[in-house]
């Protein structure tokens, strides 16, 4: 007998439709599953077993063969465990109401026991489902509150596979999840600006970079505090939306790093891999294309403490996601785009030893092993990064004076204002932020008074600016102006936006020429 269950493929961030076909004929018993499945799909057939057994139900001493159908793309995971399982007791009439196992979709891995385990990527795949006219799905419970943030689509939350036969059968209904509400939560941070002592102007840029989503790099003498800054800005970004909640939900999912209790992800993410890193690790990839450190830190933070201790190679593949807020994997069997519209906090210290420029401690380094270990970040990426901020000793009156620090509450206030800002002006452009605007948006929306414009004249020639650097330039001089509530870039908008483009020429400048 032949039974018809529906499940569901992920490739990349889309999902596509997979009818699971299960034949059961009489002959010498076996079992085969066809339509590209991977390892974990064609090790299902001993889960199946073990599961129907320990459940209570039969599995048949009969010839059965599974098929993935569209048989053309790849099947991989463990997610269809549950849907080969019913279509199995389906074909052999175990399941009485096969009309209602053919109305849901089934998404969930099987224990040996009968329990069904969570699986990655189900968010996205519900959302396919939907979009394709599913309106009842299975799955397991650990994802049902994932599942359930899809309004239209009732979720039933399966603990067990002989739960599951129970609810086909009439016998005992399956727990209906409610669709959930996402509402921010007020989320609490370990760090906070006001516990920075000194350092001043590092906020400032840190407020800067984050009110327009632009990327940082902090150089400064070990102790400065680079980390220290670099790990409270998440206490100042944004609040998230929910269309930037779900996409950044979505990434998670796929990648496994979605907590089961979480529905959707309610703060932006910080990402801070160490730097003995891979470039697969950073970019994304592996055999299914997996989503990396760039993916996950979306519509948040990737910070790379010690940024020239990473691979050349990881660091050079940064620059193309950080242009254009994607990243395209391509493998020999699969090909997928994810989004990587991350904020890059880099932090390092000027010379191996840490004290070039030091007022405290002399430096040790010789003029080649300075040149060696600055020269590992390339002109092009550092072109990339818009805020280059200097970072020197806390003096004793600020490490040791009681006078507390504004606090982030009240930057994020500021950050939050300047967000709106940019949100309202970009409505029509379908971005969110000063960081994204293309060079024609930025020739069009950064409006420069004759003072700025001459100003800016000047520093273009002086710098010895490139292309993309003027701007980045622009782009921050209107983040500068937004926090101030200007419409116009005015000369010290500008005159703040170039200071942070000089530290490239003090520190390579001779390097490279």
């Amino acid at each position: 007998m032949l039974s018809k269950i529906k499940s569901y493929g992920l490739m990349g961030m889309e999902g596509f439709p997979v009818m699971v076909e299960v034949y059961v004929s009489n002959g010498l018993p076996s079992y085969d599953t066809v339509g590209l499945p991977d390892v974990a799909v064609r090790e299902s057939r001993e889960r199946v077993r073990a599961a129907i057994r320990n459940s209570g139900l039969e599995f048949p001493a009969k010839r059965v063969t599974v098929n993935l159908a569209p048989a053309d793309l790849r099947k991989e995971g463990s997610m269809y465990d549950l849907p080969i399982a019913i279509g199995l007791l389906a074909a052999t009439e175990q399941i009485q109401n096969d009309a209602l196992a053919q109305e849901c979709l089934f998404l969930g891995e099987l224990a040996l026991d009968g329990t069904v385990r969570g699986v990655s990527g189900v968010l996205p795949m519900v959302i396919g489902a939907y979009a394709q006219g599913v309106r009842k799905v299975v799955v397991p419970l650990e994802n049902a509150k994932e599942a359930s943030l899809i309004a239209g689509v009732r979720v039933y939350a399966a603990e067990t596979l002989k739960r599951v036969v129970d609810f086909l059968n009439g016998a005992e209904p399956l727990p209906v999840v409610p669709t959930c509400k996402w509402d921010r939560t007020k989320v609490s941070y370990p760090m906070d600006f006001a516990d920075i002592k000194g350092q001043q102007g590092a906020k400032r840029a840190a407020e800067i970079a984050v009110a327009g989503g632009h990327n940082l790099l902090l150089v400064g003498t070990p102790g400065s505090g680079k980390t220290m800054l670099a790990r409270s800005i998440p206490s100042i970004l944004p609040e998230l939306t929910f269309e930037e909640a779900l996409e950044i939900t979505k990434i998670h999912s796929i990648a496994g790093t979605l907590a089961g209790s979480e529905g959707m992800v309610s703060e932006r993410p910080f990402r801070a891999p160490h730097h003995s890193a891979s470039t697969a690790s950073l970019i994304g990839g592996g055999q299914r294309a997996m989503p990396g450190e760039i993916s996950l830190a979306h519509y948040g933070v990737l910070f790379l403490d010690e940024f020239p201790e990473f691979r050349k190679d990881a660091l050079e593949a940064l620059r193309q996601p950080m242009e254009d807020g994607s990243v395209t994997i391509a493998r020999a069997a699969v090909r997928s785009t994810y989004p990587a519209d991350f904020m890059l906090v880099a932090a390092m210290n000027p010379c191996p030893c840490g004290n070039y420029g030091s007022r405290t401690a002399p430096c040790r380094c010789t003029q080649q092993q300075i040149a060696r270990y600055l020269g590992r970040i390339s002109g092009p990426l550092l072109d990339r990064i818009d805020l280059h901020v200097e970072m020197s000793e806390v003096g004793y009156d600020d490490i040791a004076s009681r006078q507390a620090g504004e606090p982030s509450e009240t930057v994020r206030a500021r950050v939050n204002a300047a967000r709106q800002i940019q949100a309202e002006r970009y409505r029509e452009e379908g971005i969110l932020f000063n960081a994204q605007l293309t060079s024609r948006m930025a020739m069009q929306y950064c409006t420069l008074d004759a003072r700025a414009e001459a100003l800016l004249r000047k520093a273009f020639a002086t710098l010895k600016l490139s292309a993309r650097a003027y701007t980045r330039v622009l782009k921050v001089a209107r983040t500068i102006a937004d926090l101030e509530g200007s419409r116009i870039i005015c000369a010290h908008h500008v005159g703040e936006a170039v200071q942070y483009r000089s530290l490239e020429s003090k520190y390579w400048g001779e390097i490279r020429r």
